[in-house]
């Protein structure tokens, strides 16, 4: 039987998957590749018929997932956009929606090039300004998307206001919350919908599996999600769902450890004579520290500054040893990203300009590894690219 007492998120983590399989008490649910099951007779089922319908590896991991934010029901999807792609077929042509003016490019890139040809507009606005959303509600208006904090410019956004300006309206709370993770931050006890996870970044932890996940509150939301992800069938394999409950199960750790030292570092950063600008929300001068400290128990582990010189943007780059130069973010080992022609790149121009993704914008997914390091690299390539610029103009 399970225990149905209710755990710290902590011991629920460390937990997921070790009271599931009773027949043999495994502490480890094992993965079950079977794509087919047999039924015990005529109108009966075992409760799984064909795995893109219901796995029971990814069953156990979507019952976790949905217990850890606090809601109904949760389903495993092959990546993060195809989490989004699931979410975003709720919506019909016609369809209205709002969404955080600093997003994550993939995201932009799916509503601008792909679901626009279904007929389904956004509008794009700082979700923290209440009155700014009201200007651009419209009666089609269907849902208010949230990035908090955002990806790059961690802008946060205040959940609890916006679902509760967005409920009487009849109008869904969508939250991303993959930068925070449900040991920071759990948007449906704020007032949400739905709760959207690239589960390859920070609630797999590894960069080594790629998966999304989504979260819903209500029976009659959950029982059209399910039949949305059974019918576009992007659902995460028995192996990934395997894999992505490992990584869940450390999430308390590293999520502590990536906080402290992304704080640290973002501290070093404030100080730094070649660095203009820090946005970190748990820096008390960043203009979304005290919502975050109000909605959430802690920080992420990722941030973003600008250099003063865009020339240092190469020479830095390609001088970090122990931090790599890649796109991505969340996994144990630190990653640095040039927003403006990677994970930005499909975000116009002018818009990037507006909401301060320039070409002096560096992203950085701090990992666990011991801080000094983490500084010494930082630092050496900071002063690397200060000698070589100023190298090439004597």
């Amino acid at each position: 039987m399970k225990d149905e007492r209710q755990l710290k998120i902590e011991s629920a983590l460390a937990q997921i998957g070790s009271l599931e399989d009773p027949q043999t008490g495994g502490v480890t649910f094992p993965i079950y590749h079977s794509t087919a099951y047999r039924h015990p007779g005529l109108g009966r089922s075992t409760g799984f018929d064909y795995t893109r319908t219901k796995n029971p590896t990814r069953a156990v991991l979507e019952e976790a997932s949905a217990k850890l934010e606090s809601g109904d029901a949760g389903f495993a999807c092959s990546s993060g956009m195809a989490a989004l792609q699931t979410i975003f077929a709720l919506f019909s042509q016609g369809d209205h929606l709002i969404v955080s003016l600093d997003l994550y490019g993939g995201t932009y890139r799916l509503l601008e090039r792909i679901l626009s040809r279904f007929g389904i507009t956004a509008s794009y606005v700082d979700t923290n300004d209440l009155e700014g959303i009201e200007k651009l509600r419209t009666p089609n208006t269907k849902a208010v998307f949230i990035e908090t904090p955002t990806n790059p410019l961690m802008m946060v956004t205040d959940i609890k206001a916006v679902a509760d300006w967005a409920k009487p309206h009849g109008i869904l709370t969508i939250v991303d919350n993959t930068l925070l993770t449900p040991f920071f931050q759990r948007p449906i006890e704020l007032g949400a919908d739905i709760v959207v996870h690239s589960a390859t970044k920070y609630l797999g932890g590894h960069n080594d599996v790629l998966a999304g996940l989504i979260v819903t509150k209500g029976q009659e939301l959950s029982e059209e999600m399910f039949f949305l992800h059974n019918s576009i069938g992007a659902v995460l394999s028995p192996t990934d769902s395997y894999q992505l409950m490992r990584g869940m199960k450390t999430l308390a750790l590293r999520m502590e450890r990536h906080e402290s030292n992304s704080l640290a570092m973002a501290r070093f950063l404030q100080t730094h004579p070649q660095i203009e600008n820090v946005y970190h929300p748990g820096l008390p001068e960043h203009p979304g520290h005290e919502i975050q400290n109000r909605q959430s128990s802690g920080n992420t582990g990722i941030f973003s500054f600008k250099v003063k010189d865009a020339r240092w943007i190469e020479p830095i780059l390609s001088h970090i040893q122990v931090v790599a130069f890649a796109e991505s973010l969340g996994g144990v080992e630190s990653l640095m990203t040039y927003p403006s022609i990677q994970t930005h790149a499909d975000i116009p121009q002018d818009i990037r300009d507006a909401i301060g993704v320039d070409d002096k914008l560096l992203r950085f997914s701090v990992g666990i590894e011991h801080i000094d390091d983490l500084i010494a690299d930082i630092d050496g390539a900071l002063q690397a690219a200060l000698r070589e610029t100023e190298g090439a103009k004597a």
